[in-house]
């Protein structure tokens, strides 16, 4: 990961084909995601995102945003929050590890038939400024009909701890509704839902943000397969009192436990479970590398046409 960092994101240069963009979870999320296409592009490609504390503006909301002179040059890995999403389609060990046949069998015998990979992301949770991932279930950004059948597959590269940002887990909300989706907005595309050159709907209206999220919290309530619903006061964020470690209070009252784990551990977990991570308060990144799979079209499930992350016509996710 260090050679490809080193030898492709070249934020400060201006002919780079990787701009500078921050990646949050927060409610500046739509902002971020939704300022340029890089975000989209990188469905199918590997696209770097900076955390937030690492520029000189404390946020990277504008695009003459830089790196802060500490993480630039040699240490500009230090900068990063996230790579992703098409990691494990470009020729090398992320694609070896999707494929393999220990991959192959685990999401079998977890009884996928059809498993196809839609996303891959290399995850960085710097030492300090590496910032919380606020609650969330995966399904909301990788939706699938006529049932959910997102999976995460977790691995942890480094040992994962309640100070350096380990996982958390609502345990039971793997039985609850998709509470929300993330969509592409009909409002800025147009009803066409594409983008670029030669796909963008002239009724689109630019202004608008590529992105919002959908509130399914009816359609939940409507439901009739028998999934619960639970209103959640903490979307989109942590709840009350999350901090500060260990104590953790507002976690453990609202049924959160945190995963700590060895380098080496595999998490596997579905689409709707509740989860988050705390920001990393030691001196040590903390990496993971992430897939995310689905059930393909020969197991009878859709991909979302809405769901922000879309290949190119013609190509097809990786079958597994």
């Amino acid at each position: 990961m260090a050679n490809l960092v080193q030898n492709e994101w070249n934020p400060d240069d201006p002919s780079s084909p990787h701009s500078m963009q921050v990646f949050r979870t927060d409610q500046k999320q739509i902002e971020a995601q939704g300022r340029s296409d890089y975000f989209l592009d990188s469905a199918t490609k590997i696209h770097y995102f900076a955390e937030k504390d690492a520029l000189d503006d404390g946020e990277g909301n504008h695009d003459e945003a830089k790196l802060k002179p500490e993480y630039r040059s040699e240490n500009k890995i230090a900068a990063l929050n996230k790579a992703g999403h098409g990691m494990h389609i470009v020729p090398g060990p992320f694609r070896d590890y999707t494929q393999s046949s220990k991959i192959f069998n685990l999401l079998r015998e977890l009884g996928w038939t059809h498993p196809v990979v839609p996303q891959s992301m290399y995850i960085f949770k710097q030492g300090k400024i590496g910032g919380e991932v606020t609650s969330h279930q995966d399904s909301t950004f990788l939706y699938t009909t006529p049932r959910q059948t997102c999976i995460g597959l977790w691995l942890a590269l480094d040992d994962a701890t309640l100070e350096n940002g380990c996982l958390w887990v609502r345990p039971g909300s793997h039985r609850e509704s998709v509470r929300r989706q993330f969509v592409r907005n009909p409002g800025h595309f147009g009803e066409s839902l594409e983008y670029g050159s030669e796909g963008k709907d002239e009724e689109g209206d630019r202004s608008q943000p590529q992105m919002v999220f959908r509130d399914l919290t009816e359609q939940c309530n409507a439901s009739d397969d028998g999934e619960t619903s639970k209103t959640i006061s903490w979307e989109g964020t942590l709840p009350a009192n999350s901090l500060p470690i260990p104590e953790c209070k507002g976690l453990y009252d609202a049924g959160f436990v945190p995963v700590p784990c060895k380098a080496g551990d595999l998490l596997a977990f579905c689409g709707k479970l509740d989860h988050l991570s705390l920001p990393n308060f030691s001196d040590r990144a903390r990496h993971t590398f992430q897939l995310h799979c689905v059930e393909g079209d020969d197991a009878g499930v859709r991909w979302s046409r809405e769901n922000w992350l879309q290949y190119p016509k013609g190509m097809e996710f990786m079958k597994l």
